[in-house]
């Protein structure tokens, strides 16, 4: 009996032959579904969040608009400069090809925060409002993005002898795709989904009007908080990351732990929004 799963699934769903009229050469793959599920059902949880506060649901499409904007554009910026600049920098149109893969969350959180903040101030709503109720559907969208990352074989683990251990096979390089390593995508999504599972109770419990800050200060702490302990058991995204004692995943969640905690103890002194 194997003590390990063995994770051969290709990242392609289908593709359709060159010589096929328009569309010929097309590939539909795993990631671009479940990045695709992220916007959709973050659109309609976020529906019956304005429904329920009795927000016009245009300004949700625009909402929408801000956040598909951010979060490719932030993310993509992210991983360029955060994890390869040099070549980035020196190859600056290699920026645009997202097609050829390298995303970075916590690029699309800071995408995220500046996106949202000039959408409150264009659509008049207070800033803390937007992030409370966006990082439910954040949360849920992580979840996606993470089982995507799954389905591409990437963005794994050490070597481990659990028995849930993966045993990547169609990862590219085959020094890594023949042990069983831990699949830090699935603790990553379980994480994420526990994150928006809490958040939606808070909102639920407080009748969709939270203190001010809550939902956002609980969001960062938890998702942050989770993420710096599962890099622990992760292999290096880049070269320079195995020199270092904590990795670049790490110091950048530091202070968005921090900043959660600083919106906690501010939440508390904020009254309850009015029901």
């Amino acid at each position: 009996m194997l003590n390990y799963i063995v994770w051969a699934v290709k990242p392609e769903i289908f593709s359709v032959p060159d010589d096929v009229w328009l569309v010929g050469g097309l590939t539909v793959r795993w990631y671009g579904l479940l990045f695709a599920c992220a916007f959709i059902f973050g659109y309609i949880i976020m529906q019956r969040i304005f429904k329920k506060e009795g927000i016009p649901i245009k300004m949700l499409d625009d909402l929408t608009t801000y956040m598909v904007i951010s979060v490719i554009v932030g993310a993509r910026l992210g991983h360029c400069l955060f994890y390869e600049p040099a070549y980035y920098l020196s190859h600056p149109v290699e920026i645009l090809k997202i097609w050829e893969g390298g995303l970075a969350s916590h690029g699309a959180s800071i995408g995220i925060l500046i996106g949202l903040y000039i959408f409150s101030r264009r659509n008049h709503k207070p800033y803390i409002w937007i992030m409370d109720r966006i990082v439910i559907v954040v949360a849920l969208g992580g979840f996606f993005v993470r089982m995507g990352n799954l389905m591409n074989s990437e963005i794994f683990g050490d070597i481990t002898t659990l028995p849930w251990g993966f045993v990547f096979e169609n990862y590219y390089d085959p020094q890594y795709a023949t042990d069983p390593r831990h699949p830090t995508q699935i603790y990553e999504a379980l994480s994420y989904l526990f994150i928006f599972l809490i958040t939606c109770l808070i909102y639920r419990k407080n009748d969709g009007h939270p203190r001010p800050g809550k939902l956002f200060g609980v969001f960062l702490v938890l998702l942050f908080g989770m993420r710096f302990f599962i890099e622990f058991i992760k292999i290096p995204q880049v070269g320079f990351e195995e020199q270092m004692t904590l990795n670049m995943g790490q110091w950048l969640s530091i202070p968005f732990v921090l900043a959660g905690v600083i919106m906690l103890l501010w939440s508390q002194k904020q009254k309850e929004e009015p029901k």
